[in-house]
């Protein structure tokens, strides 16, 4: 019988696919035109409440569509088989390989400003080769090793806010009061657009739904393992995000990525810096991880429908998605040799938020066609939690369209060549 991943390992995939880049990096980017503490921390709010709403949401489409696949194994049944197709292939081209690229790239940046030999980028290609070859081994040890660095990473997060809270000195006069013009940042632009980059933080909360299949009752314990994994992690963002600002002066974090390690600086001096530095690059490793775990169950699902890419469903003796693995892997060390770091972020978090917008409302839809199972879970506060999911998510998308056009119409450019290949791949099953 084959090894299926308990309740802990699938919250150790939802708490670790989440805390990741994001949380580490995008404060910095935030500082640029947002400069009050209160509407810094309600944009960490205000995704999370974005996220918890989603995940609650993709409890009762997991509840009631059992299979591994996530986006694709929901939209392809909801609406039809092209918008599964195209969640798909999305996934194939950069749902996960970005992700991944964008966690190695950020754990070499923390490990070389420590270590200053360390060349990031090499650093950054041997994580992602490493893991790949844990992930490729067993079940077992790919549960494992998630589980080990899923731990660590919780153990650290609470170490850096408790050193902080009780061994630093280093205080910045911030308060968590509003300002005068904090509700025009609130409804503004900037503030929509850095919402990209706190949704982009929170994506993971959905990753359980990518290993249905391997998860032990999941129909049971789905809704609770996203409800946990979630709030844990919106705990986590809120108080890291107000360390940061706590010990680390704005303009020394404006537009730098790795405001970790300069929060640290600030604490604990040079040398405590380098140390913490070590400690956030190793908090990456699980992050990695997750992703590697996960992505490949969405490719596997759909080597398995579409002749196309029929060689992602090929798998090992024991069942493991080799041809997946690998080639999220592949795409993700290109990226990290060939991309910037917020150019691949913000183009990455529109066209997975286009995907988790169209999911999300297919909890509609599926009620409609009367595709719910009796008894099965269903959405709390539905019709509330959907609705607010979807209108923050359209807000964002339109001001990243308006102010970020590049990173907009790449997205769309990505999302209509999924729709040409899935054309072509009925072509090609029809002269089969």
């Amino acid at each position: 019988m084959a090894s299926k991943f308990n309740q802990s390992t699938a919250i150790a995939v939802v708490v670790a696919n989440m805390i990741g880049t994001g949380v580490f990096t995008s404060l910095g980017f935030q500082l640029v035109d947002i400069k009050s503490v209160f509407s810094l921390m309600m944009l960490w709010l205000v995704g999370g409440i974005t996220a918890l709403c989603g995940a609650l949401t993709y409890a009762e489409l997991g509840a009631n569509l059992p299979r591994s696949g996530g986006e694709y194994n929901f939209l392809g049944r909801i609406y039809h088989p092209a918008m599964g197709f195209i969640s798909g292939w999305i996934s194939v081209s950069v749902g996960f390989a970005a992700p991944i690229a964008l966690a190695a790239m950020t754990f070499g940046a923390y490990l070389s400003s420590a270590v200053s030999w360390i060349d990031s980028g090499v650093s950054a290609g041997l994580l992602i080769l490493c893991l790949t070859c844990l992930h490729c081994y067993s079940h077992q040890t790919s549960a494992r090793t998630q589980v080990i660095f899923t731990s660590i990473k919780v153990v650290l997060i609470l170490a850096f806010c408790l050193l902080v809270f009780f061994f630093s000195d280093t205080r910045q006069p911030i308060s968590l009061m509003p300002i005068e013009g904090d509700v025009a940042v609130l409804t503004g632009g900037a503030f929509a657009v850095s919402l990209i980059y706190v949704n982009y933080a929170y994506t993971g909360w959905n990753a359980a739904t990518y290993i249905l299949d391997e998860m032990d009752a999941p129909q049971k314990k789905l809704p609770l393992v996203l409800l946990i994994g979630t709030s844990v992690v919106i705990v986590f963002y809120l108080m890291l995000n107000f360390v940061f600002l706590l010990i680390a002066p704005a303009e020394a974090l404006t537009g730098r990525i790795e405001v970790g390690l300069i929060a640290a600086e600030y604490a604990f001096g040079e040398q405590g810096g380098r140390l913490m530095g070590l400690m956030l690059a190793a908090l990456l490793i699980s992050t990695v991880s997750a992703m590697l775990m996960t992505g490949p169950r969405v490719l596997q699902v759909i080597g398995q429908d579409f002749r196309i890419f029929r060689f992602l469903s090929r798998t090992s003796q024991t069942s493991l998605p080799i041809s997946a693995i690998v080639c999220v892997a592949v795409l993700a060390e290109i990226l990290v040799l060939t991309s910037t770091f917020e150019s691949v972020l913000v183009f990455s978090g529109f066209v997975l938020a286009v995907n988790t917008l169209f999911t999300v409302g297919g909890v509609f839809v599926m009620r409609a066609k009367g595709m719910a199972k009796p008894g099965a879970y269903r959405t709390f506060g539905y019709p509330i939690t959907p609705l607010v999911f979807l209108v923050l998510t359209v807000w964002t998308l339109v001001y990243i369209l308006i102010q970020r056009p590049q990173e907009g119409f790449s997205g769309l450019a990505i999302i209509a060549i999924g729709l040409v290949l899935y054309w072509v791949s009925n072509r090609l099953s029809l002269q089969s």
